[in-house]
């Protein structure tokens, strides 16, 4: 990797960790043994926010600090083939999970986590290297004004339309308005219903992605203050993160912190506590001791995709073999409380991943879409 004054640009070690973390709290939070579920490890029912609303934007923030780390970059045939493929494979991936658990092409759902990390991905992608300046060797310089602007037009845009739009309930908000009318009840999130009953939104919808687009471009601004000086863009990133929560809390009062519908106050305030985060893994990698002890996190961050993925086969194995009720059943029956037991099941399957990522991380093998 190369800085833009053509001298190699030092490596944001606690990247990995910071990734990593977001992968095995998402393995944690979407394995339980049952439905006793402590309210951390839950999402918010609809406005509001728990830590677990925390984890899908801080991978975003993520894939916009690594996207920010690749450039500066040529521009060819061969890079936009790239940005096509990572999209499409990721979206794909998305479908391909969907139909293997349920194999129903009428009632296909066509969002969800996948397909909006490949959204997310390819758009801004395309935003940072449309906005670029290119150098007379054709290298792309990316631009902290444009994409500091994309991210404020993303979010004033969203925020406008919902207000506009409609309200902000389950049944009333214009995100969910947008997906039945481009894709039909039968092919959104069967979960996303009103008091009535109604499939009615997707937490992962088209339009709901607009917002989301802003923590992968302040992903990418975090990258280029690393890049740019690292002694004191911790500081900068820092100060960044603060800002942008006391904005997010700011605006609640009059466009709700959602995750469900990524609401702009949302994706602000995630933005601030992604970079917190972000400056604290950094730090914690300088301590040997505590760098030691967060090698985990750092396995589960170089293999992001195949460990969630594996996550997601496991899991689904649990409840069709029958082995997640029998594995919660016999948790509860030594430690009494279904709610720990749940948990520690979940702890069990983040165990399991880890335990097969570590053999192909120790050799090299890391998943590259």
């Amino acid at each position: 990797m190369n800085a833009t004054n053509g001298t190699p640009a030092p490596r944001l070690e606690g990247l990995d960790i910071f990734r990593g973390i977001t992968v095995a709290m998402m393995i944690l939070v979407n394995t339980p043994g049952s439905d006793r579920i402590w309210w951390p490890l839950d999402h918010a029912e609809w406005h509001g926010f728990t830590p677990t609303d925390l984890i899908f934007p801080a991978f975003l923030c993520a894939m916009g600090v690594a996207l920010g780390l690749s450039f500066p970059r040529k521009v060819d045939a061969a890079l936009w083939k790239r940005v096509a493929w990572r999209t499409f494979a990721l979206i794909a991936i998305g479908w391909a999970w969907q139909l293997l658990v349920r194999p129903d092409l009428a009632n296909l759902r066509f969002f969800g986590v996948f397909p909006r990390l490949g959204l997310c991905y390819g758009l801004t992608a395309t935003i940072a290297i449309l906005t670029a300046r290119r150098d007379a060797g054709g290298r792309a310089h990316l631009r902290w004004q444009a994409l500091a602007g994309a991210a404020a037009a993303t979010l004033l845009f969203y925020w406008t339309a919902m207000a506009l739009g409609g309200d902000f309930t389950p049944e009333g908000n214009l995100a969910g308005w947008v997906d039945r009318t481009l894709v039909g009840t039968q092919h959104i999130w069967r979960h996303g219903k009103d008091a009535a009953g109604n499939i009615v939104y997707d937490p992962e919808g088209l339009f709901s992605t607009i917002p989301a687009l802003a923590n992968v471009l302040l992903g990418i601004l975090a990258a280029m203050a690393w890049k740019r000086d690292p002694e004191r863009a911790l500081r900068w990133i820092a100060v960044a993160g603060i800002a942008l929560i006391a904005i997010g809390l700011a605006m609640a009062p009059w466009f709700p912190i959602n995750k469900k519908l990524w609401t702009s106050s949302f994706a602000l305030l995630t933005s601030g506590l992604s970079g917190l985060l972000l400056v604290i893994s950094v730090l914690a990698v300088r301590a040997p001791a505590i760098r030691t002890a967060l090698a985990p996190f750092r396995v589960f961050g170089m293999n992001a995709i195949l460990g969630y993925i594996l996550s997601l086969l496991i899991g689904l194995a649990g409840m069709r073999l029958g082995f997640q009720a029998w594995g919660f059943s016999r948790l509860q029956g030594w430690v009494g409380d279904p709610w720990l037991a749940s948990f520690l099941y979940a702890l069990a399957i983040t165990m399991i991943v880890l335990a097969i990522l570590l053999p192909l991380h120790r050799r090299g093998i890391h998943l590259r879409l």
